[in-house]
């Protein structure tokens, strides 16, 4: 059972207190018509004061305790990572920031929250991995490394936190039994390599994309690698949608997508098949992303340049345009009923868009 919006506490920490961002509407000459000729004037949610490096929509079903015939509503969370070392949480809907994560000591790479929006998983250059209790934003557990730890991501049922980095060992975490050694999977062997993102696809299956341009599918359970994906370069970022069952991948100056299919009852076996590989007018080697609209039929693409693009899934052709950021855009993803998508930029803001403006 979920608090009610106005109940839910924000996450700040004592010893280091954040003054509220506030939320605007920018009208700046900057914005420019999108292709299809309608003007998109996004949200900019200020708070952030070095470069965006991921984003993640969450969304929950809450429920009113005080009435009971009430039915539950839903809820969605925007979580955003950066290199100011301060993650934050944010409702989806409007912008508003609700708390910071403060207590890493180097830039944020990854922030996650699980299924119930109630934990929260950080990974960051300061070679560690924390999980924060996301209602109160205590730090609950942290997980030394020896490197930059650049992803992190809890299984479906909230029990296993993976993470990956510059060691290129994959950790599987019990946060059941977060005092115990985690599962260690190195991903290439004489050879070292950075993971870049790492993804539960199901119970079993744990995806670790890399340096290499490789995308490695693992059964966690018996450590064994199940399947390779390739790619033209370093993967920078990857998005699995799970309508779809298909994986988005942006590397080098194209954005691929891979059907994948699970095979077997038990679900611990899988295929992938690229189904297009879209060149793009910008190119992913230091930052940038892209994500596929839950109906599958567009996906918006942002990287090496100030423009944020949306393209037809089956062809490619640029269907939208649209400027605001004053810097590169590093990440980007579409929310769960695709209305709306978020977009954050090395100028150190986030911008929410509307799908259909």
């Amino acid at each position: 059972t979920r608090q009610k919006k106005d109940q839910r506490p924000t996450t700040t920490n004592n010893n280091n207190q954040q003054q509220q961002p506030t939320t605007t509407i920018t009208t700046t000459p900057h914005q420019i018509m999108a292709a299809s000729g309608v003007r998109q004037i996004p949200i900019v949610c200020p708070g952030h004061t070095r470069p965006l490096a991921e984003l993640q929509f969450c969304s929950i079903q809450s429920k009113d305790t005080n009435d009971t015939n009430e039915p539950p509503t839903t809820r969605t969370f925007l979580v955003s990572a950066c290199h100011d070392k301060l993650p934050m949480l944010r409702d989806a809907n409007t912008g508003d920031w609700i708390g910071t994560f403060a207590g890493h000591k180097g830039a944020v790479w990854s922030t996650k929250l699980d299924s119930t929006a109630c934990l929260a998983a950080t990974a960051s250059g300061d070679f560690s991995c924390k999980v924060w209790d996301a209602i109160t934003g205590a730090a609950l557990f942290n997980f030394p490394h020896k490197h930059i730890v650049k992803s992190v991501d809890f299984s479906h049922d909230s029990r296993y936190l993976a993470t990956g980095g510059h060691e290129g060992i994959l950790r599987v975490f019990d946060l059941e039994k977060h005092q115990e050694e985690p599962v260690a999977i190195v991903q290439k062997e004489n050879e070292k390599i950075t993971i870049t993102k790492c993804l539960w696809l199901n119970a079993k299956i744990l995806l670790a994309a890399s340096s290499d341009g490789k995308i490695r599918l693992w059964d966690v359970t018996e450590s064994k690698l199940l399947h390779t994906l390739s790619v033209e370069a370093e993967v920078r970022d990857v998005d699995f949608s799970i309508q779809q069952n298909i994986l988005t991948v942006a590397a080098g100056t194209t954005v691929s997508f891979f059907q994948l299919a699970f095979v077997g009852n038990d679900s611990a076996a899988i295929e992938g098949t690229l189904l297009h590989a879209h060149k793009v007018p910008i190119h992913f080697r230091n930052e940038g992303g892209a994500s596929l609209h839950p109906s599958g039929k567009k996906f918006v693409a942002g990287g090496s340049d100030l423009w944020v693009r949306v393209f037809d899934f089956e062809t490619g052709e640029e269907l939208e345009c649209h400027r605001g950021h004053h810097g590169p855009v590093r990440c980007l993803r579409y929310a769960p009923d695709g209305k709306t998508y978020a977009t954050g930029s090395e100028d150190g803001t986030i911008r929410l868009w509307r799908t259909d403006p």
